[in-house]
């Protein structure tokens, strides 16, 4: 997938080892997250991320990227495709640097993936809110999202494209 199709105002780039710290440094940013989501990031945690699959997939499918202005990290995400269904594209991860939120960008950043994915066929996106955290809730309810299902931790939401 040609990750520079996914938006037209930030630079993307998958992200690796080397950028472990600096998206440990963004979600550090983002404390609110981890009230609903512990343990709190780590290093450690970031680079685990990076390499895990949900079950039945391989990595030609997963892509865990990076936006960026300029050298700044923006935002980052980790997106399955394929997965539940080959219709469905999986968003495992996304947050945005604390600095960056209010003002648009995540609804930006969501609405290009959105139209891109859309473009290369797949119908759907899906992912998990934790239960209890009325921050994500909103803003992905704000951003088309809708609750399809759950389980003891998590909401499941859909967004027809």
């Amino acid at each position: 997938m040609d990750l520079s199709r996914l938006s037209d105002h930030y630079s993307i780039r998958p992200l690796g080892q080397e950028d472990a710290d600096t998206v440990c440094a963004l979600c550090r940013g983002n404390p609110l997250f981890y009230q609903y989501h512990p343990p709190f990031v780590t290093r450690e945690s970031i680079l685990e991320d990076l390499t895990a699959l949900p079950p039945g997939k391989s990595y030609e499918d997963k892509f865990y990227f990076g936006f960026f202005t300029g050298a700044h990290l923006t935002a980052v995400m980790d997106l399955v495709l394929r997965y539940p269904d080959q219709e469905t594209a999986f968003i495992g991860f996304f947050m945005v640097d604390i600095q960056d939120q209010g003002r648009g960008t995540g609804t930006e950043i969501i609405s290009g993936c959105a139209a891109c994915l859309r473009e290369l066929g797949f119908r759907r996106l899906r992912l998990g809110v934790d239960k209890g955290n009325p921050q994500s809730f909103a803003f992905w309810t704000k951003n088309g999202f809708t609750p399809s299902g759950e389980n003891d931790h998590l909401i499941y939401m859909d967004r027809r494209l």
